[in-house]
């Protein structure tokens, strides 16, 4: 059964680990990488990547990506949602720990924020949610 729009946002605020697929080059499947994603119910959705990254070349020659999480337990449901970026900025600080503390214990961030600190420098892709799909297919 297809989820509601109010039920689609809301599964999507959630921190699941989201897969992220945007177009290749001609001969290629599209790219597909597990990501980290941020999202208010009624605005835009964002990821973060490096600037220079495999990821980064395809976003910007695409303008557009999707993006789908799902979960098995309590029900087997998934929602994926794909539109245009609507801006690409540089990380801030504030942006950087809003992600890590998102995913992960309060007393694991400062140290993942320290690590992060040697990958370099990372962008926000802020996307606008444009076309939904989802399935709440009950347990099982």
């Amino acid at each position: 059964m297809a989820l509601t729009l109010e039920e689609r946002q809301s599964f999507l605020a959630q921190p699941h680990i989201g897969a992220l697929a945007v177009n290749n080059r001609p001969g290629r499947a599209p790219l597909t990488v597990p990501i980290w994603y941020q999202y208010s119910p009624g605005g835009e959705l964002w990821v973060l990547t490096g600037p220079e990254s495999q990821k980064m070349r395809l976003l910007k020659e695409s303008g557009r990506f999707s993006l789908m999480v799902e979960v098995l337990e309590p029900t087997v449901r998934y929602v994926t949602v794909e539109g245009p970026i609507t801006r690409v900025t540089p990380m801030t600080d504030a942006q950087h720990h809003e992600m890590a503390a998102r995913y992960l214990p309060a007393d694991k961030v400062d140290g993942y924020l320290k690590y992060a600190e040697s990958i370099g420098p990372q962008s926000a892709v802020f996307m606008s949610p444009e076309h939904w799909l989802s399935a709440d297919m009950g347990a099982f």
